[in-house]
């Protein structure tokens, strides 16, 4: 059988990891990268001695087929576990760090919420189950129907903030959260199902381990590109995609010397960010118009900060993975980490790294302050909280203008439009996390396309 020649565009991981697949398939790879380095949104930086991820500070590691992928590409023996204390998180309810419940005493003796809030999230087994399963529901709906009000101000929207720097009512519930939806749709009630182990036990691991690597997230692509057998192409562009009669795809693009080059590909799996598919001239393709379809995912703009201070300047024990802040609190960052104390080597010495999330889709303007206004704004905002001494002995930002793509109500028009072009369209596969989905076990384990119709 001939060898494929497959062209993978991006290097992220959503795109490194499809690449290892088609190589692992007997396929001849070829992946290109615009920017200097693998990783996309993986980025890890060390400035000063202090450890930043730009992107995804830990990996979840809870499902059987995601240590098996790790595994088989000799990633696994080099993960990071988080300290333990990272067990404990945090929120902030009337402008004080409180601690999350961890077991049933603590739920009962917790100021998370008050005695009505804790009294209606135990009536949740007695709700019944939603009737029409076919009918999008948003997670703000999902919450209050099941929860209460107050576990959908108090713990909903402050998490969905941490996590997609979004809000509940914008977030379709089994695009988000699609576990949760099979919760309730095979067992009735969320709190029966935990139970019960939750949906597709098997598939899961006895624990669950939250990881990093010892150089930061960024570590993972770059293991993981490693053992391609081609050499990424990075600083290319892809300028232009032609669709040929004979099945084969024609790929035309600038080198790192900027010397333009074209070569042929039986076929193309593109993995970059929807808002940059417009950027590509894609020539003689069928049904067009899909592209612009795929392209419509929101990415709500999002700036990190991260402070550096001597421990001593902070009186908050920083015992935990960090706090988030709910929308109600009118607060202007949307949570901070304890980076230092979730992984080790994250700062000096006798030193602490807090990373703060502004903006979001929350408050996309605070997003686009200027570098010493944002840091002032999360310093501000930290120093109240945790009972800062001082200044930030270290001071740095982020921006990501389109950060993370919302699985929102135009999720299953950009699927949809994804597995037409498939289907019109032999060998053209647009994938990454606007169609898989944002958390990294998506990007990380291929599927099937056809798992996603």
């Amino acid at each position: 059988m001939k060898e494929r020649k497959v062209c993978v565009i991006g290097a992220g991981l959503s795109g490194i990891s499809h690449a290892l697949d088609k190589q692992a398939n007997g396929n001849d790879v070829t992946v290109f990268e615009k920017n200097a380095e693998v990783g996309g949104v993986l980025q890890s930086k060390n400035i000063e001695g202090f450890l930043l991820d730009y992107g995804a500070n830990t990996l979840s590691l809870r499902l059987r087929k995601t240590e098996e992928f790790l595994k088989h590409y000799e990633v696994f023996e080099h993960l990071v576990d988080a300290d333990k204390e990272c067990s404990k998180r945090f929120i902030i309810r009337g402008s004080k760090v409180i601690s999350l419940p961890k077991s049933p005493l603590s739920f009962l003796t917790s100021s998370f919420l008050s005695p009505l809030g804790k009294l209606r999230l135990c009536m949740e087994p007695f709700i019944s189950r939603k009737k029409d399963f076919e009918k999008d529901e948003n997670m703000a709906d999902f919450v209050k129907r099941r929860l209460g009000n107050e576990v959908l101000d108090y713990a909903a929207n402050p998490f969905i903030g941490g996590i997609y720097a979004s809000s509940p009512e914008t977030l379709i519930l089994k695009h988000a959260f699609p576990s949760l939806f099979k919760m309730e749709q095979k067992y009735g009630s969320i709190f029966l199902a935990l139970i019960r182990g939750g949906t597709n036990r098997l598939e899961k691991l006895p624990k669950t381990r939250l990881v990093s690597f010892k150089k930061g997230m960024q570590e993972l692509p770059i293991r993981l590109a490693s053992k391609l057998k081609n050499p990424v192409f990075l600083s290319c562009k892809i300028k232009k995609i032609e669709k040929k009669s004979e099945g084969q795809w024609l790929v035309f693009f600038e080198d790192s010397r900027g010397k333009k080059k074209e070569n042929y590909f039986d076929e193309i799996i593109c993995t970059i960010p929807s808002h940059n598919l417009g950027l590509i001239e894609w020539k003689d393709i069928r049904r067009p118009e899909l592209l612009r379809e795929v392209a419509q995912a929101d990415h709500p703009p999002l700036a990190l900060t991260f402070l550096g201070f001597e421990r001593k300047q902070i009186e908050h024990a920083l015992d935990g993975f960090g706090f988030l802040v709910p929308e109600v609190e009118k607060r202007k960052i949307l949570g901070t980490l304890f980076s230092s104390t979730l992984f080790p080597n994250r700062s000096p010495r006798d030193h602490v790294l807090l990373t703060s999330f502004v903006g979001g889709e929350r408050n996309p303007e605070l997003s686009k302050l200027p570098k010493n206004e944002l840091i002032a704004l999360a310093f501000s905002e930290n120093q109240v909280l945790l009972n800062i001494r001082g200044t930030p002995i270290f001071e740095h930002h982020k921006i990501w203008p389109k950060s993370i793509p919302l699985p929102d109500k135009s999720t299953e028009r950009r699927i949809l439009a994804a597995k037409t072009l498939r289907e019109e369209n032999q060998g053209l596969n647009i994938l990454g996390a606007h169609i898989n989905g944002a958390p990294l076990p998506n990007c990380m384990v291929p599927n099937d396309p056809s798992l996603f119709d």
